[in-house]
């Protein structure tokens, strides 16, 4: 027998299931720490972030950073973009994590854990993209996991606009398996 209030315990669990599956978006920081980012990510990175759009994906393993450029074909963006990922990725391998710093501050969520992590603890592993590059960040270290969802959070609220999260490992292949039903 149904009970009248079971439907709407089954629809509330569900909405419930699918809220806590999504991804969760990063507050943006205010007008003014969003300038003053940017004026010191002038003088770390030297792409263009107008023309170009980070992506911060985090992953059960750890994180996915892209940059791509936002309109291609751009090979002078693209190029800038790889130098400099090219060169973060050796530097984080060594745990070299000065460039954030100067960008985001020393205090910088994620940011002292991952400079603390022992050797094997963090991979970083370098891909060039069509568009621009990848740095994939794992960790089989729950404390190392940590921090780079922190550090991942930490980057979205303060590149703003020139940074979005991505999508959730697996979402995108529930959807298209929902439509061939």
């Amino acid at each position: 027998m149904l009970f009248p209030s079971q439907p709407l315990s089954i629809f509330a669990s569900v909405i419930i299931g699918l809220t806590l599956t999504q991804p969760v978006l990063a507050q943006t920081a205010s007008p003014e720490r969003l300038k003053e980012v940017t004026q010191r990510g002038m003088h770390v990175m030297p792409f263009d972030l107008k023309q170009t759009q980070h992506i911060f994906n985090k992953t059960e393993a750890g994180g996915l950073q892209q940059v791509i450029v936002r309109n291609p074909p751009n090979t002078q963006q693209v190029e800038l973009i790889r130098q400099h990922l090219s060169k973060i990725a050796q530097e984080f391998t060594r745990g070299d994590f000065s460039n954030p710093a100067k960008i985001h501050g020393q205090d910088m969520p994620g940011l002292a854990e991952l400079r603390k992590a022992e050797p094997g603890q963090l991979r970083v592993e370098y891909k060039e993209l069509e568009t621009g590059a990848e740095i994939t960040y794992s960790s089989k270290e729950p404390g190392v996991l940590n921090a780079i969802h922190r550090w991942f959070d930490a980057q979205l609220a303060d590149h703003g606009p020139d940074a979005v999260p991505g999508h959730a490992h697996g979402a995108m292949h529930d959807m298209h398996d929902m439509h061939k039903q």
